[in-house]
């Protein structure tokens, strides 16, 4: 669904959220008075994020004094909404521009942890029938994320490549509305981003987000007809809390964590390319 939803309990149920503010060491951290030796939970998505978080609590945190949970979510919007309600301390699935646009449409205020980008999933264009994105025939049907951001961000990447044109001006919240020119005569079918992969036996190609297309056995650097350059990207990955809580030492050390020279070891070895360091 677009991201509209408002922030209600209906929602956080939505997303199988049952587990209260013991479950994070509570939420006074925006105070100075997060005790540091409580768990820090993370919300996160399972690929890549859930596993680089794996691995800094498998093989970082333990000598960092740094005691770390994960909670998975599939959805990119039950990780902001508990973050929001104090349900969790941290999350690390989102990029700015996606954030900016949530805490705008829903009234939240999640920030960035100060420290940088922790990596990049490159946005790709897949398809179980063309070898080449210019293989696509008159009236094919193109697959997009259906959230603000990806869908802006997918047909900035299909303009890149020479399909279609948008308007001048068009930003981070362009829609097939603003395609100005689209000599195939594309037709789009958004989607949940969750669902992009398993549409690719219903559409001629669909533009899938990093994180699903590594569920889906799908790797940017291999299997795309084209991909996401990493250079001077926007999209890049981070921690993010709920203002206030930036300088809690759980979360700073765990921002820390993610940008250390290990992380990057790991992302660099476990993805191939498919998941790049942004630090």
């Amino acid at each position: 669904m677009r991201n509209t939803a408002k922030i209600t309990t209906a929602v956080l149920a939505a997303g199988a959220l049952t587990f209260g503010l013991s479950a994070c060491g509570g939420s006074d951290s925006g105070s100075g008075k997060a005790d540091p030796d409580a768990t820090l939970t993370v919300a996160a998505t399972p690929t890549p994020q859930g596993e680089i978080l794996t691995y800094v609590k498998d093989h970082l945190a333990a000598k960092a004094g740094l005691k770390l949970e994960v909670k998975e979510f599939t959805d990119y919007v039950t990780p902001n909404t508990a973050v929001q309600q104090g349900q969790v301390d941290a999350n690390y699935f989102q990029h700015k521009p996606y954030l900016d646009d949530f805490n705008k449409k829903n009234g939240t205020d999640i920030v960035p942890v100060p420290g940088g980008t922790v990596h990049l999933e490159p946005l790709g264009v897949y398809s179980k029938s063309l070898k080449k994105l210019t293989d696509l025939k008159q009236g094919a049907t193109v697959a997009l994320p259906n959230d603000t951001t990806n869908e802006a961000r997918a047909l900035k990447l299909l303009e890149a490549n020479g399909v279609l044109k948008l308007k001048s001006g068009a930003g981070y919240d362009a829609t097939p509305k603003d395609v100005t020119d689209n000599p195939k005569g594309l037709k789009f079918k958004e989607l949940e981003a969750a669902q992009l992969p398993r549409s690719l036996g219903d559409v001629d190609a669909a533009v899938i987000n990093g994180n699903y297309a590594l569920e889906a056995k799908l790797s940017p650097a291999k299997d795309a007809l084209v991909a996401e350059s990493a250079e001077g990207n926007p999209y890049a990955n981070f921690l993010a809390v709920k203002k206030g809580n930036e300088k809690d030492p759980r979360v700073v050390k765990l921002a820390k964590l993610l940008t250390s020279p290990e992380v990057k070891k790991f992302i660099e070895d476990k993805y191939d390319g498919a998941v790049v360091p942004a630090f």
